[in-house]
C-alpha cells in the first residue's frame, strides 16, 4: 500500500461536495493511512464532524482558537508531522484566501505553517472556476508550488452543467500517491498495451479473450506515479483508465499495432501487457451472420506479430513481453524472449487459481534477455506492477 503510515492532512472547506470527502478518507484510511481532518466553520453547515472522526479514528479539528493540545500548537505541529495536505472540497474562497496570505481560521493558519506538499481539488460553480480572479489565483498558488488536480465536468449542485465537479476519490488519491511516489522514470517515456483485442466475424461476433486489462493498467498507473510521461494504448476493457496518462483505446489487433507504431519511436520502453488476438478472420460479413446449417467453417489469417514488428526499429530502446501460457510456461517464455528480440518476459500460468485473466493477483516468472530468471509469489497486480518497473529501472541502469 503506497500511503501506509503516511500522515495525511485533509482540509474540507464548505461546499456540497464535502460529503464526498467522506469517501476519501475512507480510501485513504483503507491504505492503513493516518487521516486528521481540519475543517471551515462553513464545511461544518454541509456535514457533522462526527462523521470524519468516525473514519478517520481521529479527532476532527475546526476551531481557530482550541489550538492547544498539552504542549503541542496544533496548527504548527500537525503540518509538521503531515506527509501531505490535501484540500478537497477546495472553495473560491479558501484559494483566494490563501494566495494572499490571509490566515483567519484554522485550516488557512495551517496552510500558511506547511512545508509539505499541498493538493488542492477546487470544487464550484463554472462560471466560478472560470472567474479571472479565481484563474489568477489558482495561477499563483501554482507559481508557489501549490499543486491542483482538475475539477471534472458534469452537472453541478447549482443546476448548471460544465467543469466544476470535484474530482473522484479515487482520482485524488491517485494524485496524493503521485506527490508522495520517489520519481526514478523522471523523463522517461513509457508505452504499455492492455487489454484482449477484437477480431469480428460479423457485427456483433468477434474472437477475443478473457483479459481484463487489470495489469497493464497497474504497470500504466505505477508508471506515471514514479514520473514517466505515460501512453497506454488498450483494447475495451471495464476500467477507469489511470488519471494523467494518454489513453487510447483500440478494438482490433491491426489498430493496436498502428497506435503502437505511432508512438514506439518516442519512446524509451514498451510494455507489452495486452493479450493480442494471433488469427483474424479472412472475410467479415457485413451483416449478421444467419444459422442455414449445422455447421460453420471460419478461415483465420494470422494477425500482424506486433513485438517482432517494432523490434525491427528497436534500437536502445527496452522491450517487455507477456507470456500467458497454459504449460510449459518457462521453455516457452524463453523461446517468445529470443524469437521476438525482447529484453525482459513476464510469464505466467493462467489455469492457476488467482493468477493471470481478470484476477486481482498474478504469480508470475520474470526472464531477462541474459537468461536470468526470478520466480515471484502471488501478489497483487498493483504490486507487481512495481516489480516489472524496478526491474526495467535496472535495464536502464545497465
Amino acid at each position: 500500500m503506497k500511503l501506509e503510515n503516511k500522515n495525511i492532512l485533509l482540509g474540507v472547506t464548505g461546499g456540497i461536495a464535502a460529503y464526498k470527502s467522506l469517501e476519501l478518507v475512507r480510501l485513504l484510511t483503507k491504505q492503513n493511512a493516518v487521516v486528521n481532518v481540519v475543517m471551515t466553520e462553513h464545511a461544518e453547515k454541509f456535514i457533522g464532524r462526527m462523521s470524519f472522526q468516525a473514519l478517520s479514528g481521529n479527532p476532527v479539528l475546526a476551531d481557530t482558537f482550541d489550538l492547544a493540545s498539552g504542549v503541542e500548537i496544533k496548527h504548527i505541529s500537525l503540518p509538521d508531522d503531515a506527509s501531505l495536505a490535501v484540500v478537497a472540497p477546495a472553495t473560491a474562497n479558501f484559494i483566494g484566501k490563501v494566495a494572499h496570505g490571509i490566515a483567519d481560521d484554522l485550516l488557512t493558519t495551517m496552510m500558511l505553517a506547511m512545508t509539505k506538499p499541498v493538493l488542492i481539488a477546487p470544487s464550484m460553480n463554472v462560471h466560478m472556476y472560470e472567474n479571472r480572479i479565481v484563474r489568477d489565483n489558482i495561477a499563483k498558488l501554482k507559481q508557489y508550488g501549490y499543486h491542483f488536480i482538475e475539477p471534472n465536468e458534469g452537472w453541478l449542485a447549482c443546476g448548471y452543467e460544465g467543469k466544476g465537479r470535484l474530482a473522484e476519490p479515487d482520482q485524488i488519491v491517485e494524485e496524493i500517491e503521485l506527490l508522495l511516489t520517489k520519481k526514478d522514470y523522471q523523463g522517461r517515456h513509457i508505452l504499455v498495451s492492455a487489454g484482449p483485442t477484437r477480431e469480428y466475424l460479423d457485427p456483433i461476433r468477434f474472437i477475443s479473450n478473457p483479459s481484463s486489462g487489470k495489469m497493464g493498467y497497474a504497470i500504466a498507473k505505477a508508471a506515471r506515479m514514479r514520473g514517466a510521461e505515460v501512453t497506454l494504448v488498450s483494447g475495451k476493457v471495464n476500467l477507469r483508465p489511470p488519471y494523467g496518462v494518454h489513453f487510447i483505446e483500440v478494438e482490433s489487433a491491426q489498430q493496436m499495432f498502428e497506435k503502437i507504431n505511432s508512438f514506439f519511436k518516442k519512446t524509451d520502453c514498451i510494455i507489452m501487457s495486452s493479450a493480442v488476438s494471433d488469427f483474424t478472420p479472412s472475410k467479415t460479413s457485413p451483416q449478421k451472420i444467419k444459422k442455414t446449417s449445422e455447421h460453420l467453417d471460419i478461415s483465420l489469417d494470422r494477425t500482424k506479430d506486433i513485438l517482432s514488428a517494432v523490434a525491427k526499429n528497436k534500437e536502445d530502446r527496452i522491450i517487455v513481453g507477456f507470456a500467458a501460457e497454459t504449460e510449459n510456461v518457462e521453455q516457452y517464455a524463453r523461446e517468445k524472449l529470443r524469437q521476438k528480440n525482447m529484453d525482459m518476459i513476464v510469464a505466467n500460468n493462467v489455469t492457476e487459481k488467482n493468477s493471470g485473466f481478470d484476477a486481482d493477483t498474478n504469480k508470475v516468472l520474470i526472464i531477462n534477455r541474459d537468461g536470468t530468471a526470478e520466480d515471484f509469489p502471488l501478489m497483487r497486480k498493483s504490486d507487481l506492477a512495481d516489480v516489472i518497473l524496478d526491474r526495467i529501472s535496472s535495464l536502464f541502469a545497465q
